[in-house]
């Protein structure tokens, strides 16, 4: 059996034996192993950075925190970068013989990954411009939702049937969003109301207002208001315009309550809400017939 010495000479030669090679420089298995462990440990080390950058460092000097964020993670990405180039170097490892290969990557990081990087752009875009922000209530297209986080490829938001979705930064920059918190929680909601032709138009309002003075969700200031929209074909339409900062992200929450106050308001009040109506004539007129006899034939 061999000695103990022997095995540890055995297993260090397999350790520093050379298994590739970049141009003059030879990479032993243990190298990869002392890279890889290195990249780990910068990796973690500019994560635990970027949170002690924007938790604590900046909290004094910088008050937004969207900001600090996009400060902590534009330094957590260079800290890794440059690591990476450290950790190579120390190793032996000739940069200059990776100028062909990293142009090649590049290359094919324009062509192949043009999506990649231009969601991680935008990322540095929405963090820095901030046109959307955690907690904001959005729609992107068909989807609306309250933003739950926002990475450096995507956003996250969460609909109000509990469903995440998760939306390439790209979307925010190139297409159309809507932001219904964007400088403040304030949301005017809309409550369109028909009455009949015999009812009297200052009566209804003073009886909207008093419907909007009574729910506990909506604000006193700004103050509601009703428009007298149109003279309608069957009905005096009228629009009950609310605002809110608690039903934000369930509008049709609100907009069902009011309705129901509106409705038992106006049955105390006797205010009719009409059927639609169409006047129908018909004109009648002799409709005259002729039959046609047959002859025989002779």
């Amino acid at each position: 059996m061999d000695s103990l010495q022997e095995q540890v000479h055995r297993i260090l030669t397999i350790l520093l034996s050379p298994v590739l090679s970049i141009g003059k420089s030879s990479i032993s298995f243990w190298s990869i192993v002392v890279i890889v462990v290195s990249v780990a440990i910068i990796v973690a080390g500019a994560k635990y950075l970027k949170r002690f950058v924007a938790g604590t460092l900046l909290v004094q000097t910088v008050q937004d925190e969207g900001t600090r964020v996009a400060l902590g993670t534009i330094l957590q990405y260079t800290v890794v970068f440059f690591g990476f180039l450290l950790v190579l170097q120390s190793a032996g490892i000739d940069l200059s013989a990776l100028a062909v290969l990293s142009g090649t990557i590049g290359l094919g990081i324009g062509f192949g990954l043009q999506n990649i990087s231009n969601n991680f752009f935008s990322g540095l875009i929405i963090l820095f411009e901030r046109p959307v922000k955690v907690g904001d209530r959005i729609q992107v297209g068909d989807i609306s939702g309250d933003v739950i986080g926002i990475a450096i490829r995507s956003t996250t938001i969460r609909t109000n049937d509990n469903i995440t979705i998760i939306i390439p930064n790209s979307e925010f920059v190139s297409s159309q969003v809507i932001n219904w918190s964007h400088s403040d929680r304030n949301v005017r909601i809309t409550v369109p109301v028909g009455v009949s032709y015999n009812s009297d138009p200052q009566h209804v309002r003073d009886i909207l207002l008093s419907v909007a003075d009574n729910h506990p969700a909506i604000l006193t200031e700004p103050k509601p208001d009703v428009i007298f929209s149109e003279f309608g074909d069957s009905a005096l339409n009228f629009e009950l315009r609310v605002w809110t900062k608690t039903h934000i992200q369930i509008p049709r929450i609100l907009r069902s309550e009011v309705n129901y106050r509106i409705f038992d308001a106006f049955k105390k009040n006797g205010i009719e809400i009409p059927y639609p109506q169409r006047d129908l004539h018909i004109r009648s007129g002799n409709v005259v017939s002729s039959k046609t006899e047959e002859q025989p034939l002779s």
